[in-house]
């Protein structure tokens, strides 16, 4: 087996919250990364993510590779538009919602802690 692996966000499975208008593809495990993960968020025009998170132990940096919005950041909202990128350390709360024209993110976070690290809070954005 070679020393790198490829995929295709647009083959992995979304895993987005049942009908909501975006959809959440996690490239970890088809990557065979134990270090890297990497997703992809793409949210349609004015769709948010419907709860804030953080982590114990993960950084995370957000890259927008398309459209716009904005990032609540514990209690700031950050505007954010294509090519920005966000590194959130991993006890911010955080959440995205897009613009008018949708919002297409990639997330890039470290090694993942045994048995996960992720803690849910409520929609900040309701």
């Amino acid at each position: 087996m070679p020393d790198w692996t490829k995929t295709n966000f647009e083959r992995l499975r979304d895993v987005s919250p049942a009908g909501a208008p975006m959809q959440w593809r996690m490239a970890r495990q088809a990557l065979g990364s134990p270090e890297l993960g990497v997703s992809r968020f793409t949210y349609g025009p004015e769709a948010h993510m419907p709860f804030t998170h953080r982590h114990r132990e993960q950084e995370e940096l957000y890259v927008v590779v398309g459209g716009g919005g904005r990032a609540r950041l514990d209690d700031e909202t950050v505007p954010l538009e294509t090519w920005d990128a966000l590194r959130v350390a991993p006890a911010v709360w955080r959440s995205f919602a897009a613009g008018p024209d949708g919002l297409d993110l990639l997330c890039v976070g470290g090694r993942k802690p045994q048995g996960g690290d992720t803690e849910r809070g409520p929609d900040p954005w309701a």
